[in-house]
């Protein structure tokens, strides 16, 4: 079992930056690939970012590559999306998610994904 939680969240300016984290417990974490994942209002829930669980592989949506960065330590547990140049088309609640343990492929597809968090809301204004 694996429970997230996410932060960093708020509200910034277009071009601006911001930290998300997410905090894992379970004792999985450093086996388990993860992803982050976006719902904008009236819209499907959509890819991110994922990383593989060493870290050493990275997936981004063509959206957000070059803008945004995945990263994880696995000695404090936690996944992190730096996101800079934002866009008000970034906008939404961003999602963490884990996939089951020692899993080879860093998927993009949500089903492929077993654990999620709460949610985190970022709004970008124009």
């Amino acid at each position: 079992q694996v429970q997230l939680v996410e932060s960093g969240g708020g509200l910034a300016q277009a071009g601006g930056s911001l930290r998300l984290s997410c905090a894992a417990s379970g004792r999985t974490f450093g086996s388990s690939n993860m992803g982050w994942f976006r719902q904008a209002p009236g819209k499907e829930r959509e890819f991110v970012a994922a990383i593989s669980w060493s870290g050493g592989r990275t997936v981004y949506a063509d959206s957000v590559k070059g803008r945004f960065a995945i990263s994880r330590d696995n000695a404090k547990n936690t996944v992190y999306l730096q996101m800079n140049s934002l866009k008000p088309e970034d906008t939404a609640v961003y999602y963490c998610a884990a996939a089951p343990a020692l899993r080879v492929v860093v998927s993009t597809r949500k089903e492929d994904y077993t654990y999620w968090g709460q949610g985190t809301q970022v709004t970008v204004s124009s």
